[in-house]
């Protein structure tokens, strides 16, 4: 499963906007938890989309935007991966993040290669 966070305001955040140290403290405990109960696989935080870019591709041909994007509402913060048995679980995790008010956290299953169709399964296989 993977969990994003989408922090409020981020979206218009200027270049090198840091989190405050009490966040980061409390995250860092957070995470934490999630290592020594053996779940956590990976996480990282993302710089604000103002240093960014997004590639849109029209008929095959890249365009590139710098950010920040001003038609986006909602951006991605940061994410964990973690590996649980159910997304119940993976919820419950989530539900015990110390996020600010007003963040969400969408929760998403990784999308496994073995639930492809076959006919996926074989084009992928080509080289």
């Amino acid at each position: 499963m993977t969990k994003r966070k989408i922090p409020k305001g981020y979206e218009k955040a200027a270049p090198g906007t840091m989190p405050d140290a009490k966040a980061v403290e409390a995250m860092a405990k957070y995470n934490k938890t999630l290592q020594e109960a053996g779940v956590l696989l990976s996480l990282e935080g993302l710089h604000p989309p103002s240093m960014g870019a997004r590639i849109a591709f029209n008929k095959g041909k890249p365009s590139v935007t710098g950010g920040p994007f001003p038609d986006v509402n909602e951006i991605l913060g940061g994410y964990w991966m973690i590996r649980v048995k159910s997304k119940e679980e993976a919820i419950a995790w989530a539900s015990r993040c110390p996020a600010s008010d007003n963040d969400i956290i969408e929760v998403r299953q990784v999308q496994e290669f073995s639930e492809f169709p076959p006919a996926v399964q074989d084009a992928a296989a080509r080289k």
